[in-house]
């Protein structure tokens, strides 16, 4: 089963990178010298650890470079199938290497987004920096899309004072 698929935006040390949620539960994390062919083994990148992903967690689209390090944008799963948004910092010479992981979501849906075909989802599939900010569009309830916004400064120090 391959799940939430998502390339890194380059090579790293001559390879291809890719996340994948290969099992349905955890990050996986993949190296390749063919964009076409991914032969080595997935190596296991994250697991929930946290009460707001325990059922479950993912990647939000490909990671973005930062001066920090890959900033990986994840959704967690957790009680009654209740889909929040996180972070987590790799290192960007060995994005195996976790910096910085949240333990709080910076993201989950408010009252108004609560309802719709998937209740209680918010869903990324990507983001961008602007002028400073990580900017990310938002799927809610799988029945309409919004946006939000982060300082990127902020959340790279929340992500480095966490730490994995």
């Amino acid at each position: 089963m391959d799940k939430n698929l998502a390339l890194f935006p380059r090579k790293i040390k001559d390879k291809y990178v890719m996340l994948n949620r290969i099992d349905g539960m955890n990050n996986f994390i993949m190296f390749s010298n063919s964009i076409n062919t991914w032969r080595e083994k997935p190596a296991l990148l994250q697991q929930p650890r946290y009460p707001w992903e325990m059922v479950g967690i993912g990647n939000c689209g490909s990671p973005v470079e930062t001066p920090e390090g890959w900033l990986m944008i994840t959704h967690g799963i957790g009680p009654m199938r209740r889909y929040s948004l996180g972070a987590v910092l790799l290192d960007l010479d060995d994005p195996t290497r976790v910096i910085g992981r949240l333990k709080e979501p910076m993201l989950v849906s408010n009252e108004s987004e609560r309802d719709g075909y998937v209740p209680n989802v918010v869903y990324s599939c990507g983001s961008i920096v602007h002028d400073g900010e990580l900017i990310f569009p938002y799927a809610v309830s799988d029945y309409s899309s919004s946006f939000a916004g982060i300082d990127l400064t902020e959340l790279i120090d929340a992500l480095k004072k966490n730490g994995i």
